[in-house]
């Protein structure tokens, strides 16, 4: 590498990778607070909050949320385990030997697969029920290692490819995991309801979690690759439609809560997956579906084959006129699904939440099943929904569990974030409540002193290391948004009373230091 290049390089400037970004002061204070909001709602409801890995086993995904789904089958971050292209390419070399010279290939490739599984079980990587299976191998090519390099063969013998076809057997048999980022949650807490065997407990079980998922989408405004999820389950006990109504109330509460204005929130009802219900409108859907396929774009002629409700949620222009004349799957729902969703209904009235039905509301994951829901806010042009949920009764048995009732929904952050900006209730404030201004060394010790009992009491302090001039102190808790200055010099050391400066209007009082903290206090409960 020349000089030139070095230079480059040392002076490259690294930056967030497309499809994320930092979040910074004063924004992270309204994170924080929605965040907040979310604790105090959620618990008011009865939920705990579940904290969950941030990667799974890549089959929980596809076994949730469907193997033809864009989010498996194009979106995810897979954690390539290197053991398996290794397995792949091992297995590969040794169906094509014919010859001596690929023989050795062969043979290196095994010995290879070998040493890195070996390497696995050594750090216990691999899963207790993978030893036998990979001791067996080990076993194996070492032995058929042995007799390669003693014979060194120049012809291709008979008896490698029995040898190959058990070291297949035995490759095949190890259960090498792959491990994918977390693409949306409702899967990991079904797992964890599983795994900790939560069923034992008093039924339903209400959940709710906060944090970072992933998906390899196209960013654009309010999506992002790396984005933040505010989420509910409610696991276990009857599927009883008020607590789909409870749910929808709880979450339209925490939007009130936060301020989002101008919110809308719509209901469907897919049905259940049973013959005489979702897939029987799923058969007739897909008739239909076939008869005008021709004038669909490409996503949708593919969605007739995998997931036909998909095509119902397409926004292409194009397509809507087409999509109108499609059949509704309120005319297909059987008699205990139409019960269900006007009781979901009702409850929603008496408990006086708007709402609009959408038969096109179908939500874009396999497990969805009855009711459906979905709230849009303004400020987010055409992708506005800003919550998406719905029930998912056969999830948890679908994912090895017991039968169980679930229903959730999940909040994209990124989204109410921007939401509540663009209508002016996100304004979040990074000042501070105090700049002490300190002048000589005794004030100093009496300015630590302050700042450690205001900041006891609650009150955000900033405290400057270094003495400074009177103007560039009141300077500099003007840039730092601050509401008071506390002037700190001999004098008011040797009097004992502290001069308090509100900067807003340029007031100055002194007090006793006892008193000063008090009338902060006054001050701040008459602005809040």
């Amino acid at each position: 590498m020349s000089d030139a290049t070095a230079k480059k390089e040392e002076r490259r400037k690294f930056q967030a990778i497309r499809g994320t970004r930092d979040l910074l002061p004063p924004e992270t204070a309204l994170w924080n607070r929605v965040e907040q909001t979310a604790h105090e709602v959620f618990s008011t409801f009865g939920y705990g909050e579940i904290r969950l890995p941030i990667f799974e086993p890549t089959d929980l995904f596809a076994r949730a949320v469907g193997g033809e789904t864009d989010i498996v089958s194009k979106e995810m971050y897979k954690l390539q385990n290197e053991l398996e292209p290794l397995r792949d390419h091992a297995i590969g070399e040794s169906k094509r030997q014919k010859n001596a010279q690929q023989l050795s290939m062969a043979i290196i490739m095994f010995v290879f697969f070998a040493y890195k599984l070996k390497l696995a079980l050594d750090s216990h990587e691999m899963p207790v029920e993978g030893v036998t299976p990979s001791e067996k191998l080990i076993s194996l090519v070492n032995q058929g290692y042995g007799r390669w390099t003693e014979s060194r063969p120049t012809a291709w013998g008979q008896e490698w490819p029995l040898f190959f076809a058990e070291c297949e057997e035995l490759a095949l048999k190890i259960p090498i995991e792959n491990d994918s980022l977390r693409p949306e949650a409702t899967a990991s807490v079904c797992r964890a309801y599983i795994e900790h065997n939560m069923q034992q407990q008093p039924q339903p079980v209400k959940l709710y979690y906060t944090g970072p998922m992933f998906r390899r989408e196209r960013p654009q405004k309010g999506r992002y690759r790396q984005f933040y999820q505010i989420g509910a389950e409610v696991l276990g006990g009857a599927d009883a439609p008020a607590i789909d109504a409870e749910v929808i109330e709880m979450l339209m509460t925490f939007f009130d809560k936060c301020g989002l204005q101008g919110s809308t929130l719509y209901i469907n009802s897919i049905g259940h997956n049973a013959d005489n219900c979702r897939r029987g409108y799923v058969a007739t859907l897909k008739a239909a579906l076939e008869k005008v396929k021709d004038k669909l774009g490409p996503d949708s002629q593919r969605r007739i084959d995998t997931n036909p409700l998909r095509v119902l949620d397409s926004k292409l222009e194009s397509e809507q006129a087409i999509i109108a004349t499609l059949p509704h799957i309120a005319d297909h729902l059987c008699d205990d699904c139409k019960t269900h969703y006007a009781e979901v209904k009702r409850q929603l009235e008496v408990r006086g939440i708007l709402y609009q039905e959408n038969w096109r509301l179908v939500r874009g994951l396999d497990y969805y099943m009855r009711t459906t829901f979905e709230i849009t806010a303004p400020g987010l042009g055409s992708q506005n929904a800003v919550c998406g949920g719905g029930r998912y009764d056969g999830l948890v048995e679908l994912l090895g569990g017991p039968p169980t009732k679930g229903i959730g929904f999940a909040i994209g952050e990124d989204r109410l974030i921007l939401s509540l900006q663009e209508s002016g209730k996100g304004q979040a404030q990074q000042g501070r409540d105090i700049y002490i201004a300190w002048m000589g060394e005794r004030a100093y010790a009496a300015a630590i002193h302050a700042a450690k009992d205001l900041r006891k009491a609650g009150f955000s302090v900033e405290l400057p290391p270094v003495e400074q001039k009177f103007g560039k102190a009141l300077g500099q808790a003007d840039k730092l948004g601050a509401k008071y200055a506390l002037i700190l010099g001999d004098n008011e050391v040797s009097e004992g009373l502290w001069t308090i400066k509100t900067l807003s209007t340029g007031e100055q009082a002194k007090f006793p230091e006892p008193d000063l903290l008090e009338f902060l206090r006054r001050q701040k409960n008459v602005s809040s």
